[in-house]
């Protein structure tokens, strides 16, 4: 319900705040969020690291051992806030420069950033206990109360752009909601977890306790940086080759894409959590059989997600903005190609982080290099299409063929040819699903960019038509996907009996 709410909420406000508040307000937000996000690369991974050594105390009900463990955390994120706040201060003297073809004063540039960065330096600060909510399969209740405080915002937003249509306003809202959202979820803490207390000034004693802890946070910072390169900084790239109202245009694709991916994963999210408590078992079996199972759940995701942004993508956009904010139809291709590659991965990545797997820093640089360098060769010459082209082909050469490698050779210990074997089977049922869907598609006489309700009606047809061919082929073909399909039926016969 509550994602559903925010779904329309977030789509319905987007219009608003582009026509109340206009394009390069919206593309100064992204980009100001991108930059603050490169300065979030002090946090090291430190977060990545600590649910990993929270799994096993979690599984022993060890208290002291999470207090602890969360007493190291909370240390090592007030220097990281402190260092944050210096290199946001230092970037800020060179906004000037930087915006200085923005079309916006830098009275409004300064505050939405300064406020921004006091909503991120909460969590550093005050919100960092969090991490147990997320390592104890509880992260819905984050994603509860978060999204409720959303949808006020939203709200209060939306009607603040319509009267006032002032920049500053909306920005002060964004700010206030941040510190509303740390007060709720820290009475949510203490209320599930009472016996917890947390002492940051042990933490330089508890460092000297876990240094595993340094060590494995110095594997995944390079992964990190990896990550946000690939992932966060499009629209950094785009203001830097294209401009900043095409960062609007390029954040309004995303934010539909964004939100179909929060669908899924509202289902999937807690996943990691399980598969850590899983590989902390040590059940070799069970493990690569629920492996096979989250795999084929989650190609099935990633072919759904594909086939419906490529035919229903596009004409939303012009209903919900207006023609003129389609993009060129190969961005929506390519950005599509990345979708699959990155929702397809995840149970590999869940299945290398619960075992720990972070040595494979090359791997990470390797990425990192493959993917600038294209994309700034590319983006010189293509723009947004040659940013795309640097995400893929990167991932292409690290996530699809050496991640599982890695995970097969030094978590599961087992020849990789076992995994492509089956893996292959996914790609197949994937590409007949979609290719058999758009082709019977020509032969219905509905189009969706006459009207929204003529949207809906080829949505659901469009969309029938491609579940009936995914799912008979995934049963018939897939690995994992009748033990899937059994443990749907015993949760909804457990769910029956209650």
């Amino acid at each position: 319900m509550f994602f559903f709410l925010s779904l329309f909420l977030t789509f319905f406000s987007r219009k608003i705040f582009l026509d109340n508040l206009g394009a390069e307000f919206i593309g100064l937000t992204g980009t100001l969020n991108n930059i603050l996000g490169y300065l979030n690369l002090s946090e090291l991974g430190i977060s990545a690291c600590i649910g990993y050594f929270l799994f096993k105390p979690l599984q022993t009900g060890n208290r002291q051992e999470i207090q602890d463990i969360l007493s190291l955390l909370g240390y090592l994120y007030r220097w990281i806030g402190c260092i944050i706040f210096g290199g946001a201060f230092l970037t800020s003297l060179f906004f000037p420069l930087i915006f200085a073809k923005a079309g916006l004063g830098l009275g409004i540039i300064y505050f939405a950033f300064y406020s921004f960065l006091g909503s991120s330096l909460i969590g550093y600060f005050i919100n960092y206990r969090q991490i147990l909510l997320g390592a104890d399969q509880k992260n819905y209740l984050v994603a509860i109360y978060y999204q409720s405080a959303n949808l006020l915002k939203l709200a209060l937003q939306i009607f603040l752009a319509c009267h006032y249509k002032n920049l500053y306003v909306w920005v002060a809202v964004e700010f206030l909601f941040g510190i509303i959202g740390c007060i709720i979820l820290n009475w949510k803490i203490n209320k599930e977890y009472p016996w917890l207390k947390v002492d940051r000034r042990q933490g330089r004693v508890l460092l000297k306790k876990y240094p595993e802890i340094i060590t494995k946070t110095k594997q995944v910072f390079i992964h990190k940086i990896k990550d946000f390169v690939l992932v966060k900084s499009d629209e950094l790239f785009i203001f830097i080759f294209v401009s900043l109202k095409m960062v609007a245009y390029y954040g309004n694709y995303m934010i539909i894409i964004s939100k179909l991916i929060s669908m899924f994963a509202a289902v999937t999210g807690s996943v990691g959590a399980s598969v850590g408590n899983l590989v902390a078992e040590g059940n070799k079996a069970h493990m690569l059989k629920v492996f096979w199972e989250y795999t084929t759940i989650q190609h099935t995701i990633a072919a759904t997600l594909s086939f419906s942004l490529y035919v229903l993508l596009e004409p939303f956009v012009a209903h919900w903005l207006g023609i003129e904010y389609i993009m060129d139809h190969r961005i929506l291709i390519l950005l599509i190609i990345y979708i699959y590659i990155t929702n397809s991965r995840n149970s590999v990545d869940s299945f290398n982080y619960a075992h720990g797997l972070y040595a494979d820093v090359w791997a990470a640089w390797a990425e990192l290099v493959i993917n600038v360098t294209v994309t700034v060769v590319c983006g010189i010459m293509w723009g947004i299409v040659g940013i795309l082209l640097g995400k893929i082909v990167s991932l292409l050469a690290i996530v699809v063929l050496w991640k599982p490698y890695y995970l097969f050779t030094s978590g599961f210990h087992i020849p990789v040819g076992l995994y492509w074997r089956n893996v292959l089977r996914n790609y197949a049922v994937s590409a007949f699903a979609i290719g058999a869907a758009l082709f019977t598609m020509q032969f219905i006489p509905l189009n969706p960019y006459e009207s929204i309700w003529k949207w809906m009606l080829y949505a659901a047809v469009s969309m029938t038509f491609f579940l009936v061919y995914d799912l008979s082929a995934t049963l018939l073909f897939a690995k994992g996907a009748r033990d899937s399909l059994g443990r749907i039926t015993f949760l909804k016969g457990k769910m029956i009996k209650k």
